[in-house]
């Protein structure tokens, strides 16, 4: 290793230990020649994973940019950024372990939607809207149904457009017409 002020590459190791949680190691170094202490980083070189959007175009992965989609996702539902960061850090590790260094962005979505389920209905049913692209409520609903499975006596999610039901948000049609939205199908007053 290059020492930092004379660029001798003879250096001892002083200190060693783990660092970032066991994914590098931080060792602690003195230059022979001027004594001078400085400390290195030894990290796994990943191989770069190549994300296949829907239209075909390719790009690597970027944590930030699902983050940014997630963050959106989980607005006000009380999930915190290192509860976000950690459910990267968990998809990003999955991925590097494939063989194959070629994801298609739907694989990485659903990785992403089975980790929200268990966290929060409101997040992952917001993330799929988006990610699944939904066009209308019926989307919502089997979204929603999904969460119903599981229980002993699975019930349907029906759609009826009540009065109370109706909501007058942002989220109505741009025709003024008024529609159910996200929020009223999960009972949320706004």
């Amino acid at each position: 290793m290059q020492c930092p002020v004379c660029q001798c590459t003879n250096s001892r190791v002083l200190e060693s230990r783990a660092a970032e949680s066991g994914k590098s190691i931080r060792r602690r170094r003195e230059c022979l020649q001027c004594q001078h202490r400085f400390t290195t980083y030894e990290r796994i070189e990943f191989v770069p994973i190549t994300v296949t959007k829907r239209d075909g175009k390719r790009e690597s992965f970027d944590r930030s940019k699902l983050l940014r989609g997630m963050v959106r996702a989980c607005e006000k539902t009380g999930l915190s950024a290192p509860d976000l960061e950690s459910i990267i850090d968990e998809i990003e590790a999955e991925l590097q372990q494939r063989s194959q260094r070629e994801i298609p962005t739907q694989e990485i979505g659903e990785l992403v939607l089975h980790r929200l389920k268990s966290l929060s209905e409101v997040a992952y049913v917001r993330f799929a809207s988006v990610y699944r692209q939904f066009q209308g409520i019926k989307d919502f609903a089997e979204a929603l149904n999904h969460f119903s499975l599981g229980n002993d006596h699975p019930q349907k999610l029906e759609i009826v457009a009540e009065e109370d039901s109706v909501c007058s948000c942002e989220d109505s049609s741009i025709d003024g017409s008024a529609s159910l939205c996200s929020a009223s199908l999960l009972g949320s007053q706004h």
